[in-house]
C-alpha cells in the first residue's frame, strides 16, 4: 500500500476482552482532510495510536505515508505529526523548549529548526508565550502548542485527536484555516473530534465509526445532494406555514418550541429543492428572513449514517 496518505485495511486491536477496534477500514488521502468520528468508545483514539505507532495492531493492515507502522515505525514518525486530545511535556520547559526538543527528536537541522520554531510560534500565536514555561499556559494554549509541536518536523500526515478541545471561539476559527492550508499544501489530515460543527468547514471527507468498526463513509461535497432537514423563520409564521402546506412540504415547529421565534422545520432531497422552495416563498409574498439547514452538514451526514447511541 504505497500511498502518500493513509490506507487502513481490516485493522483490530483488543485489550484483554475488551474489543477496541474491530476491522477497521479508512482511507485519508494526502491533500485532504479527512473526519474520523464516531460515539465515545467507537475506536477512534485507538486507531490513531496504531497509526501514530505507538500500538500495534492484532490484526491487519496499514500504511501511513507509504510505510508500515508495525515494521517501519521510525519511517512513519518521521512523516508523521501526532497531537493527541492532551498535551504533555515537562512543564519547566519553555514554549521555545519544547519545539527545539522536538525539532532535536526528529534530527531537524538546528538552524533550520530555529526559523521553523520561529514561525509555527507566529502560527499559532504564542510569540509572546515563547519564553515563558509551559506550566503558565492555559489549556487552550497548550493546545495550540501541541499543534506547533506536532508539525516542528514539516511532516507529510497530520493525526489530530480533539483538536479545538479548549480552544476559544477565534482560535477555533484559526485552527481549521491552518488544518486547510496544510491540506493545501498536499498533507494527508486526519482529524477525530467530537465537536462536528467544528468540522463542517474544515473536512472534505469523513468517516464513522461505531464499536470498532467503519459503519459509512461520505464525502462531504456531496451533501448537496443530501436530504436533511431546514429551518425557515418568516415574520408571518401563519403565512410560512400556509406557503409549505401549498407545497405539500410536511413541517414542524423548529426544535418543538415557539414557531415564532424558532421557525419551522422541513425536509428537502436538496440543496436545489432548498434554493427553488425560498424563490417560491419570496414570490409568494412570504415574508422569509432566514433560511438554513437545521444542524451542520457533517452532523446531518452522521445522524443519517449512524444510529449508534454507544
Amino acid at each position: 500500500m504505497n500511498t502518500p496518505g493513509i490506507v487502513v485495511r481490516g485493522v483490530r486491536r483488543t485489550f484483554g476482552t475488551v474489543v477496541a477496534v474491530d476491522s477497521i477500514d479508512l482511507d485519508a488521502p494526502a491533500g485532504q482532510v479527512t473526519a474520523l468520528i464516531g460515539p465515545n468508545g467507537s475506536g477512534k483514539t485507538t486507531l490513531l495510536l496504531v497509526l501514530a505507532s505507538l500500538l500495534v495492531p492484532d490484526a491487519g493492515e496499514v500504511s501511513v505515508a507509504g510505510f508500515d507502522p508495525v515494521s517501519q515505525p521510525y519511517q512513519v514518525r518521521a512523516r508523521t505529526g501526532w497531537m493527541p486530545d492532551t498535551f504533555g511535556t515537562f512543564d519547566t520547559l519553555t514554549c521555545r523548549e519544547v519545539l527545539a526538543t522536538s525539532a532535536d527528536a526528529y534530527h531537524v537541522p538546528r538552524i533550520v529548526a530555529a526559523s521553523r520554531i520561529e514561525d509555527l510560534l507566529e502560527l499559532v500565536h504564542l510569540g509572546d508565550l515563547a519564553d515563558r514555561p509551559t506550566q503558565v499556559l492555559s489549556r487552550g494554549q497548550k493546545q495550540r502548542l501541541g499543534l506547533a509541536r506536532a508539525l516542528v518536523h514539516d511532516p507529510d500526515v497530520l493525526l489530530l485527536d480533539e483538536p479545538a478541545s479548549g480552544l476559544d471561539p477565534r482560535s477555533r476559527i484559526e485552527l481549521r484555516g491552518i488544518v486547510r492550508g496544510l491540506a493545501a499544501k498536499g498533507k494527508a489530515v486526519l482529524v477525530s473530534s467530537h465537536v462536528l460543527a467544528e468540522l463542517d468547514e474544515m473536512a472534505d471527507r469523513a468517516v464513522v465509526v461505531a464499536r470498532g468498526r467503519t459503519v459509512a463513509v461520505q464525502d462531504l461535497v456531496e451533501t448537496v445532494t443530501m436530504r436533511r432537514t431546514w429551518r425557515v423563520r418568516a415574520l408571518d409564521t401563519a403565512a410560512l406555514a400556509a406557503g409549505l402546506a401549498a407545497r405539500a412540504l410536511p413541517f414542524v415547529v423548529a426544535d418543538g418550541a415557539n414557531a415564532d421565534r424558532d421557525g419551522l422545520d422541513v425536509e428537502l432531497g436538496s440543496d436545489a429543492e432548498a434554493a427553488a422552495l425560498l424563490a417560491d416563498l419570496v414570490r409568494a409574498g412570504v415574508p422569509v428572513v432566514a433560511m438554513h439547514p437545521a444542524a451542520g452538514v457533517l452532523e446531518q451526514a452522521y445522524l443519517a449514517l449512524s444510529e449508534d447511541r454507544r
